[in-house]
């Protein structure tokens, strides 16, 4: 026999034995089984290290929930559609779905080579006609419900790629700015202005950047456009999306702060101006500062406000500047503008305000319309400079020294009001509250940041919109038993395929059986992804998306793990699904997900593993079970980590550590029957390791159960160098550490467990469970640690090099009492202040009277327990008795450390180390 660990041969054994045996098909007769999940991955071709990282968390965990006696959910599938997948078939002169398939392919074949439970009778494939026909399901019922609207927006379109982009797709870089690129005025401060106009922003004049919008995928700058569009009115979910955020407490806080400013909930009010010659009659504006309302010298509204659209069509200036600003980016609007005809009332002074149209003015934020307040606000500040608008100060500092003139700019901060009729003289807060109690042209009012979800993508490879276009009927919705509205063979060109596909493109109407246009647009994939994991649980059901009986028993998801990154596009998306499946009746949940694990990133060199970078390490390169087990204990899930070789060999020698003391136990046998002191600390020291572990795992911190699995091995290695270690013992220990590693190093575990002769497989045992109650374990480790390190200390200090005799003093009982009773006292001080005296109050207890313990020596001792700054943990000390038995068991790791006699006694009456030991510091003496 070999104690050498070849993991490339055991892997390949206990794969077949577990796929044999079918050890990770969920039962039939399962009642909500603990459901874990990882997102699932894009077809990319391989596997990265964010992958194995990620899918290594679910594994591990789904693993010891299993051996805990959980149904276990853990399925995995693609996310096969989308723009890359397109992108890659063309540059190879393939189709997309031949493309995904070789993907698929070659995933599947290294997530089953890196060893992952998956229940694959459960494998879903977005891109497969019998799963996108239940996203054109779902999308005729959101349509029916009215949550899904079809209307010409200006988008966002990215020239590259040949498509439109969601809000949350397009990223900001900060590029430099030239001399001659003016001021800045990037769609973030636009949006900014609108939802607090009172802050200052980032690429305003004066700063040396600005803010480039480009694609997500590709990087390229984006581009406005007007064209006809599907959204899904994720926006009619604004309120609860934010307000059930509170509810998510398994959730990281990063990741709701991210859906939370996202949402952008903004209290304010909403102010009417009327508007002269306008059909609507009134425009209203969103301010979150109505006190500034007296300082409002024009009125602005976006480029596709409905004023703005109307003016457009008689003023030729008005016309000519919507068209130009219809297709730039904000970021290249700047502060121009036009003055229109119009003219806005002010609603409390009944003043005159020209009415501007202002592309710094977005229309898909807040109301469309803002009331320009120059002396308050930066950005309408720096637009009325520039078209010589009045500025009219309203707020002044409230204290003297800090006011300054209308040429510093403007003044942001609350403070006291003038200019402002009845409100002057009185603070910002209480005029805030006031001015809209006491005008009916202002109403208290809620905004939100949130836009509805733009799904219409001019791109082939994604899920066909089940419609058609009548000129007679208009828009009609493909009867369900005609879906799915499958793809029609791929066809290379520029632009849309689906658009060049004439057989495809031409339609009989539904309705009245006349010609039509099918839609042409496909849908954004994380459609796809925002109810996948509702398919996982009735992937083979063929007259509904998902059985509703299944869903309302098994979710939500217990765990789910992933990218911080998908807190908006995937996330959010899915929160917003759920809800409307529930108005659907679909489902009784409102929340789909129970516990969020969001996991960092695997860098080498300071960055993120990429193949555009060069620094991709293939999981392969060091065995499936040397890169989980490092990927796992190399740092706190969520944390990132640097990918090094010296950490990588740690993960390495832990398996061959493991793996030989299971060997060498099996080949060598030596052990013996009789049972003392030192077993009874080892089987003390599994029973701890035991705890601490489970409570790892049930943490998520493995790499915390893998440093207590190590120290483990390493008393055990200790223990039987020390002496012939007792049988049973010793093979309980080995027993443990082979279950404990197997949710993190499954092939070992598995290995050790069958040279052990462990019942049945390791990954259907029970987990282990400590022999004995370890409420104390901590403590107990703790004692024993910091005893060690004390005889070191000494040793180190009086430069003792060869110790013949150690001994630990435990401290009377009588110091016992004095810490019970002071921590009781402590309690009570906490609850009702009363201090009292604890030296009188020791010597009249009992248990210290009956020991005639005389005054001075316990005050003595109490003074002494004043002065430390650890009198938060005297309640924390074991009992005198059970620290007395823990150094008894343990001090044969003195004499192995020390090659000493080690002696452990409680101090006598008249003992000269009595006064030095205290309870949870033994007195130590070395000759």
């Amino acid at each position: 026999m070999t104690k050498h660990y070849d993991h490339a041969q055991v892997q390949e054994f206990w794969q077949y034995v577990w796929e044999r045996d079918d050890v990770y098909t969920l039962a039939e007769n399962a009642e909500d089984p603990t459901y874990v999940l990882g997102m699932f991955p894009y077809t990319s071709g391989t596997l990265h290290m964010g992958h194995v990282r990620n899918y290594a968390i679910t594994d591990a965990y789904a693993r010891y929930r299993r051996m805990q006696g959980d149904d276990v959910l853990h399925p995995m599938g693609w996310d096969a559609f989308g723009l890359p997948a397109e992108n890659a078939a063309f540059e190879r002169k393939t189709d997309p779905r031949s493309w995904t398939e070789a993907c698929i392919r070659r995933m599947r074949e290294e997530l089953e080579t890196m060893g992952f439970g998956y229940d694959w009778s459960r494998e879903i494939t977005t891109c497969e006609p019998d799963y996108y026909r239940w996203n054109q399901w779902l999308f005729k019922r959101l349509y029916e419900a009215g949550f899904v609207e079809y209307e010409a927006a200006s988008v966002n379109w990215c020239p590259d790629c040949e498509t439109v982009l969601a809000e949350a797709q397009v990223e900001e870089h900060e590029v430099e700015r030239s001399e001659t690129s003016g001021r800045a005025s990037g769609e973030a401060a636009s949006r900014e202005h609108q939802r607090s106009e009172t802050s200052e922003i980032a690429g305003d004049e004066g700063s040396s950047h600005d803010h480039e919008r480009v694609c997500w995928r590709c990087e390229t700058p984006v581009d406005r456009r007007e064209l006809d569009q599907w959204f899904f009115t994720i926006t009619d979910y604004a309120e609860e999306l934010h307000d059930d955020l509170e509810d998510l407490e398994g959730w990281p806080d990063g990741v709701r702060e991210i859906q939370r400013n996202w949402i952008g909930r903004q209290e304010g009010c909403r102010i009417t101006f009327e508007v002269d010659d306008y059909t609507g009659g009134s425009v209203d504006v969103f301010s979150t500062r109505p006190e500034t309302v007296y300082g409002a010298t024009y009125l602005a509204v976006s480029p596709g406000h409905d004023l703005a659209r109307e003016l457009a069509e008689t003023d030729d200036a008005v016309a000519e500047y919507v068209d130009t600003v219809r297709e730039q980016d904000p970021s290249e609007v700047g502060f121009a503008g036009v003055e229109t005809d119009a003219t806005a009332i002010h609603p409390l002074t009944d003043e005159e305000l020209p009415v501007y149209v202002a592309g710094y003015v977005l229309e898909d934020v807040g109301t469309g319309a803002v009331m320009g307040v120059p002396a308050h606000n930066e950005r309408d500040h720096t637009f009325a400079a520039e078209h010589d608008l009045p500025i009219e100060r309203v707020v002044l500092p409230s204290t003297p020294d800090k006011r300054t003139s209308l040429e510093d700019g403007p003044y942001t901060d609350d403070g006291i009001l003038e200019h402002s009729g009845e409100y002057d003289g009185l603070e910002s807060e209480v005029v805030r509250e006031r001015v809209v109690a006491e005008h009916d042209a202002l109403t208290e009012d809620v905004t939100y940041r949130l836009r509805d979800w733009l799904i219409s993508r001019q791109r082939y490879w994604g899920t066909p919109i089940p419609v058609v276009h009548c000129e007679d009927c208009g828009h009609v919705l493909v009867p369900d038993e005609e879906l799915p509205v499958e793809l029609p063979e791929f066809v290379r060109t520029t632009g849309n395929p689906l658009e060049a596909h004439d057989s495809f493109r031409k339609a009989e109407c539904p309705d009245c059986g006349g010609p039509a246009r099918r839609e042409t647009d496909t849908m954004d994939t994380f459609v796809d992804s925002s109810w996948y994991f509702l398919r996982f649980l009735s992937p083979h059901l063929e007259d509904a998306p998902f059985d509703t009986d299944l869903a309302d028993e098994w979710l939500p998801v217990d765990v789910y793990v992933g990218g911080e990154e998908h807190a908006i596009l995937h996330l959010l998306y899915t929160r917003f699904f759920t809800k409307a499946l529930a108005d659907l009746d679909l489902l009784d949940r409102r929340e789909p997900i129970t516990e969020l694990k969001s996991q960092g990133t695997v860098l080498y060199d300071g960055e993120k593993m990429s193949s555009s970078k060069g620094n991709v390490v293939a999981p392969q390169e060091y065995g499936a079970e040397t890169t989980r087990l490092f990927v796992l204990s190399a740092a706190h899930p969520e944390q990132d980590f640097e990918w090094t070789a010296n950490n990588v060999r740690g993960a390495y020698d832990l398996q061959q550590t493991l793996y030989g003391m299971a060997t060498a136990f099996v080949e060598e046998g030596d052990t013996r029957v009789e049972r003392l002191d030192h077993d009874e600390y080892i089987a003390r020291e599994i029973d701890r390791t035991i705890a601490a572990v489970t409570e790892e795992y049930d943490r998520f911190r493995f790499h915390r159960a893998a440093t207590e699995i190590q120290e483990l091995a390493r008393v055990l290695r200790r223990y039987r160098e020390y002496d012939r270690p007792h049988g049973e013992v010793y093979r309980r220990g080995l027993l443990a550490l082979a279950a404990l590693i197997a949710p993190m190093a499954p092939h070992l575990g598995e290995e050790c467990w069958n040279k052990l002769r462990g019942d049945g497989l390791v990954v259907e045992a029970d987990w282990p469970e400590p022999a004995d109650d370890l409420e104390e374990y901590r403590r107990e480790r703790q004692l024993v640690e910091t005893t060690l390190a004390d005889v070191r200390d000494i040793v180190d200090t009086a430069a003792i090099d060869d110790p013949e005799r150690i001994e630990l003093v435990v401290a009377p009982a009588w110091k016992y009492e004095v810490l019970r009773i002071a921590a009781d006292r402590a309690d009570d001080e906490r609850a009702d202040g009363d201090s009292g005296s604890l030296v009188d109050q020791v010597l009249e207890t009992d248990a210290v009277a009956e020991l005639e313990v005389d005054r001075e020596t316990v005050a003595t001792f109490v003074a002494d327990l004043a002065g430390r700054d650890d009198r938060a943990d005297f309640e924390y000390v074991l009992a005198a008795a059970d620290e007395l038995a823990i150094l008894e068991r343990s001090s044969w790791l003195v004499t192995d450390e020390f090659d000493a006699d080690a002696v452990v006694r409680s101090a006598g009456d008249d003992d000269e180390l009595a006064g030095r030991a205290r309870p949870g510091k033994p007195a130590i003496r070395i000759r």
